[in-house]
């Protein structure tokens, strides 16, 4: 009984109060941006926008997106429990979805978006550059391969507010706003990716992407005062153990 209770709440009484408690929030919240023409810009381009961000900023971003007038997008949600909350969270604000992740069915998940925005040209994508479980502040591949397939802009955005509180136990350091924060919001220019790249030119943009985004959440974080005792990236030799590679140097990349 007590089980069958709490799969009750989990799926319907759950998913609805945490819809209701982050509009809540983000109707208190107060946008500033900065360089937003970057975004308005390229919405109306004939090319489809891959958004580029950091997975601790993701609900400081949220709610920022999903204005009609800041174009139409398709995200990814993992499959695990809080994916499922996170994706009928992400639903209701307006956003279409896929569910996979670096964790499993990830790349499933991106053919699925890259086929929908090959159909629809109208349709953005945003992924978060560490992907659904890091580590943080490493950019995956992800990103180029979305935007090489599409023939999309990569546009990085940062979030930051000093009035939020830091989740320490997750692998990202989410930063979740209070209750009526300001929130800083600072677009990079966007940039187009070669359609003919080998592996280790990949792998040069996608250390390029990772460095641009890195540096434009410190600008974001210092026009807020957000401070962590935690670096926005895990130390350089700890991510390359994990993941087999060693940084490399920038590769040159378009403006759009």
């Amino acid at each position: 009984m007590f089980k069958s209770v709490g799969r009750f709440l989990t799926r319907y009484i759950l998913p609805t109060l945490v819809v209701w408690l982050y509009r809540a929030l983000g109707r208190s919240w107060t946008y500033v941006t900065e360089n937003e023409h970057h975004l308005f810009d390229a919405l109306k381009s004939d090319r489809p926008l891959v958004g580029a961000f950091l997975h601790a900023r993701t609900f400081q971003l949220l709610y920022y997106f999903s204005r009609p007038d800041r174009g139409r997008w398709i995200l990814m949600c993992s499959r695990s429990r809080d994916g499922e909350l996170m994706a009928h969270l992400e639903k209701s604000l307006g956003y279409q979805i896929v569910r996979g992740s670096s964790g499993g069915g990830g790349a499933r998940a991106l053919v699925e978006m890259i086929k929908a925005q090959k159909k629809d040209r109208g349709l953005n994508s945003c992924l978060a550059v560490d992907g659904s479980r890091g580590p943080r502040g490493i950019a995956q591949a992800g990103i180029p391969t979305l935007a090489q397939k599409t023939g999309g802009l990569v546009i990085p955005v940062a979030a930051s507010t000093a009035s939020c509180r830091v989740l320490s136990r997750t692998w990202d350091r989410t930063a979740l706003p209070r209750l009526g924060a300001k929130i800083h919001i600072v677009f990079g220019k966007p940039f187009q990716v070669p359609r003919d790249l080998d592996a280790r030119q990949t792998e040069t943009l996608r250390v390029t992407l990772e460095s641009r985004l890195l540096d434009l959440q410190a600008v974001a974080d210092g026009r807020t005062g957000f401070r962590d005792t935690e670096p926005l990236q895990v130390p350089q030799a700890t991510s390359c153990a994990r993941r087999g590679r060693h940084p490399r140097p920038g590769l040159e990349i378009r403006g759009g």
